[in-house]
């Protein structure tokens, strides 16, 4: 049974710092896909980075770029997302999600999903 423990959010000023985790366990984290994806009120979800554990590719919308970091810390089978510049407009309900490619990118669905966790940004 795959689970997915997020940790880590909260409510910052705008260009504060957050560092959610994200802790995987009952999937083979070495040759997997990790993302994050935040949905605030009212809005689709999109994505925000995502990581492939076998060599540590590495994608990010380009509404976060240059602000967030994906990093993981793979003994520990846990996936990092540092938040940095925090604007207003970042606040939602972040998930994180894995799934195992056949193509070894991170372009496709994700099959399972964390139960989120919530960052709120102030202005």
């Amino acid at each position: 049974q795959v689970q997915l423990v997020e940790t880590g959010g909260g409510s910052v000023q705008a260009g504060g710092s957050l560092r959610l985790s994200c802790t995987a366990s009952g999937l083979t984290y070495s040759s997997s896909c990790i993302g994050w994806f935040r949905q605030a009120p009212g809005k689709e979800r999109e994505g925000v980075a995502q990581i492939y554990t076998d060599g540590g590719t590495t994608y990010y919308a380009d509404s976060v770029k240059g602000r967030f970091t994906i990093s993981q810390d793979n003994a520990k089978n846990t996936v990092y997302l540092q938040m940095n510049s925090l604007k207003p407009e970042d606040t939602a309900m972040y998930y994180c999600a894995a799934d195992i490619p056949n193509d070894g990118t991170c372009e496709g669905s994700f099959a399972y999903w964390g139960q989120g966790t919530q960052v709120t940004v102030s202005s």
